[in-house]
């Protein structure tokens, strides 16, 4: 029997990546996004990696509650079954709380973790039946608080604990559930948060400068050799669904596990304290 999972978030990027490497795993990849007149990028590489019939798209807004309903009841009326699901819809978001009003930070946490949450919730005895398994990609700012990224990193901040708590008792009922931690993934940062950099810095006030500073820190650092392609940021994403057992938490790249671990192990906060403000210039 084919297995089936159920992605978000799949018009580029890592959930791109990840549903084709499902598909060539030999799962069938419901790949879902909220503008399935995205999709042809997720078609092509499909089609190129000789999968298309593997992976099937289909609309899903995680931040509509119906929309989560009605995919996942399609999927399970469609295939009989749901074995996997993988959260990776969301949306990146910089710029500091005193300059940015409260509908922002609600529409960030709507999208990283409410959706999560919707998805998750509405799959689980779906998953419970078929022994199956969550996987969700976090960050590793979902471990490492970063400047300028205080909503976002809260919100992935709240999809890890409700994760870690989730896992055990999840467990006890057959299903698995991991978080996964990329680090800088490459042609992201621009372009999926849409940074209009000088109108930022003209409006950031007494911010500019250590804005400035992290603009630069950023943009150096996704366009390094620190930053992953999508593909090599999918490829644990596959790994953990085609694993007999996932670990809880899964980085992408030494980078990702070096940072994580330097958090985990920073008891009063002051290495990653040094560490940000350096981040600032």
């Amino acid at each position: 029997m084919t297995k089936t999972v159920l992605i978000t978030g799949t018009s580029s990027g890592i959930g791109l990546a990840t549903a084709v490497g499902a598909a060539r795993a030999g799962w069938h990849a419901v790949a879902t996004m909220r503008d399935t007149g995205r999709a042809q990028a997720l078609l092509e590489a499909a089609r190129e990696a000789g999968v298309a019939d593997r992976v099937q798209v289909k609309r899903l807004d995680v931040t509509d509650a119906g929309s989560v309903a009605t995919s996942v009841a399609e999927v399970v009326a469609e295939h009989g079954h749901l074995d996997a699901v993988v959260n990776n819809a969301g949306a990146g978001f910089v710029g500091t709380v005193e300059q940015h009003d409260m509908e922002q930070v609600r529409s960030v946490m709507e999208v990283n973790f409410f959706g999560v949450v919707e998805l998750t919730r509405t799959a689980l005895p779906h998953l419970r039946a078929s022994g199956g398994r969550v996987i969700t990609v976090t960050s590793v700012g979902g471990v490492v608080g970063q400047p300028f990224n205080e909503s976002y990193c809260a919100a992935k901040f709240a999809v890890e604990g409700f994760m870690e708590s989730l896992a055990p008792v999840a467990a006890s009922t057959g299903v698995q559930v991991a978080v996964v931690e990329p680090g800088a993934v490459t042609s992201e940062f621009v372009n999926n948060v849409r940074l209009d950099v000088p109108a930022m810095l003209a409006q950031a006030g007494p911010y500019a400068p250590a804005l400035q500073g992290y603009v630069d820190h950023a943009l150096k650092t996704f366009g390094s050799d620190t930053a992953q392609t999508s593909e090599q940021a999918a490829a644990p994403v596959v790994g953990a669904l085609t694993a007999e057992k996932m670990p809880f938490r899964i980085q992408t790249s030494d980078w990702a596990r070096g940072f994580v671990a330097a958090k985990l192990a920073d008891l009063d906060g002051s290495a990653v304290q040094a560490e940000m403000t350096a981040w600032l210039g």
